[in-house]
């Protein structure tokens, strides 16, 4: 497992966040190269370092692109090329670290390093494809969907 991450940790730096994500966003885009594009509520923008990912963003990187992101529980995710990763649900309570995190891998790859969220309550934690429901029960691993799954 470690071949398959190692290419996508260098996105997620493993170091704190610079300035605090605001209370009712889901994370921050850490590192962005090439294409990434965030989706909202019917609106794309550029998916550049320092943006905001809210808990119903669609991120969609490009054949070029990658993006590491940081979530407010310390969860870090690195999507690499031709991604497109929904952010389902997100919610922490940053005292008691409890909250649940949901979100679909429709294609590409993402590698995770799960946060407080999974820490506190494994079974919170849920990553989806188009053909399975993947629950947390370790630290890191490794998603890829294979063609479309649009």
């Amino acid at each position: 497992m470690l071949l398959v991450l190692a290419p996508f940790t260098a996105l997620v730096p493993a170091t704190s966040i610079a300035a605090p994500i605001p209370d009712n966003a889901a994370g921050i885009i850490k590192t962005a190269t090439g294409s990434v594009t965030i989706e909202r509520a019917g609106r794309k923008t550029a998916g550049t370092a320092g943006a905001v990912i809210m808990p119903s963003d669609r991120i969609v990187t490009g054949a070029d692109g990658g993006a590491g992101i940081t979530l407010r529980d310390e969860t870090r995710m690195a999507l690499g090329p031709n991604t497109a990763l929904e952010m389902e649900q997100f919610a922490f309570n940053s005292t008691t670290h409890e909250g649940k995190l949901g979100a679909s891998v429709r294609r590409g790859t993402l590698a995770v390093v799960s946060g407080k969220i999974a820490k506190q309550s494994p079974a919170a934690v849920k990553f989806s494809t188009p053909s399975s429901v993947l629950g947390v029960r370790g630290t890191e691993f490794v998603i890829d969907v294979e063609g479309s799954g649009e």
